[in-house]
């Protein structure tokens, strides 16, 4: 892989938060007398811009307008990040090994990203190289985010990778022109994308492809 900088998303990719906010909106909705599941939420809210999901939840839940539960959202699922968010398995070691540049760009809010990343020991390794849809007013499946990602390091598009979980993610890199790599993609997603891409399960199948051994610069 003839790479010089490496973007990774964080929700889902390098931490395990989406699952855990699919529990706090699930919670929200149950609270309101509308009964839904954990992985319904996380079939619709995987990769998708915030306000955009919302508002088809509450099209289908009208529990309480968007405003409302975009405070109960960010409320609760920061006090549960908090207590409960993890590094995906790998995340850590392999970043803090990592001597190339490096990224992370998220739809999600800025302070989302540094408290996910803080609370997971990430956040020493990305604190200048922060790409946020929301300062960016471009959310993933636009390539406008990775584009941002690759200048905030000074490398082209071309010689970035990207690590995505989502179908909107690994779109927004394809779209980019940078090289991408699908973390943990589902057979759906993988099906539904508009260029087949590699995809790992586990961090160490990216050392390998980058050719090195864990440990080494």
């Amino acid at each position: 892989m003839n790479i010089e900088a490496i973007i990774f998303d964080s929700d889902g990719t390098l931490v395990d938060s989406e699952t855990l906010s699919a529990r706090v909106i699930a919670g929200i909705l149950g609270d309101s007398g509308a009964p839904v599941s954990d992985e319904q939420i996380l079939e619709r809210f995987r990769g998708c811009r915030f306000a955009q999901f919302a508002q088809s939840l509450l099209e289908d839940f009208p529990v309480m307008d968007i405003d409302r539960f975009t405070l109960e959202f960010r409320t609760r699922s920061m006090d549960v990040f908090a207590r409960e968010l993890k590094p995906m398995r790998g995340a850590l070691e392999l970043v803090s090994g990592l001597a190339m540049e490096k990224c992370v760009a998220s739809n999600g809010p800025r302070d989302k990203i540094e408290m996910c990343l803080g609370v997971t020991g990430l956040l020493p390794y990305f604190e200048d190289r922060i790409a946020s849809a929301y300062e960016v007013q471009s959310w993933k499946p636009d390539p406008g985010l990775i584009v941002h990602a690759s200048s905030l390091m000074g490398v082209p598009v071309q010689r970035c990778l990207l690590i995505e979980d989502s179908l909107a993610g690994v779109e927004a890199g394809l779209a980019a022109g940078v090289q991408v790599v699908g973390y943990r993609l589902s057979d759906s997603v993988q099906g539904a994308l508009s260029r087949r891409v590699p995809v790992i399960s586990e961090f160490e199948e990216l050392e390998r492809m980058m050719g090195r051994e864990r440990g080494s610069a």
